[in-house]
């Protein structure tokens, strides 16, 4: 027999650890996607998974896909890509239009899971300062990018998106060496997946991810590092 916690406005999540084997990682239902609520969520290593008409669900999976800062290393070939080519990269220029186009550029997959009730979420998250973006352009044409939440030290990633070569590639190079360059240890990819692996996406315990997010909350990235702003080249 499964079961799960439903929340309301008065219920906490419950602790991570209390998540479901299969499906991986649903840990809750219900709730609403408030602010608050999302921040408290990620802080736990908790976040919101669902396709439009379901109810929220709320996912906590064993194991979890992280990227470690300091093990990552962009690919001969796409530094060589990234010498030659034109394009800008940005940090929290077009946030809104990163989300869109993650949620609506054509998948192989059955269909996406950014909601537009999950977009207006973010979109505030981000207007709080707790969510963020990176974005790629081809002159003023916007061809790739990411986003993600902060908690503490850690950026949660999101979802990116190419419409160029190498654009989501290049996104997420120049987000590691930001963080690198201002004290982060690892990004939270979530779940690993052979797109995420070919970045440096490796699987650790939840109980091992749960222990080093709580560390990396002991203390918060400089309020500059968020800046709207385009970025020097960084690979």
């Amino acid at each position: 027999m499964i079961t799960l916690t439903q929340l309301d406005a008065h219920t906490n999540f419950p602790s991570a650890n209390m998540a479901l084997e299969e499906p991986n990682g649903l840990l809750a239902f219900g709730g609403d996607l408030s602010c608050e609520r999302l921040k408290s969520a990620y802080s736990k290593g908790i976040f919101p998974w669902f396709s439009e008409g379901e109810p929220i669900m709320w996912w906590s999976p064993d194991p979890r896909g992280i990227v470690r800062i300091d093990q990552y290393k962009a690919s001969k070939s796409l530094r060589k890509f990234a010498r030659k080519c034109d394009y800008k990269i940005s940090v929290n220029l077009a946030f809104e239009e990163v989300i869109d186009s993650c949620a609506y550029i054509p998948r192989n997959d059955s269909g996406t899971w950014i909601t537009d009730d999950m977009i207006q979420a973010y979109i505030t998250l981000h207007r709080t300062g707790h969510a963020h973006s990176i974005e790629v352009w081809d002159d003023a044409e916007l061809v790739g990018g990411l986003y993600g939440v902060v908690v503490g030290k850690v950026f949660c990633g999101e979802s990116m998106f190419h419409q160029a070569t190498n654009a989501s590639k290049l996104a997420f190079s120049h987000l590691v060496q930001l963080l690198k360059f201002n004290g982060a240890n690892f990004i939270d990819c979530q779940m690993q997946n052979p797109h995420l692996a070919s970045l440096g996406c490796i699987e650790v315990s939840r109980d091992y991810f749960l222990d080093q997010l709580k560390s990396q909350q002991e203390d918060d990235f400089p309020d500059y590092l968020w800046k709207p702003r385009y970025l020097q080249a960084l690979i």
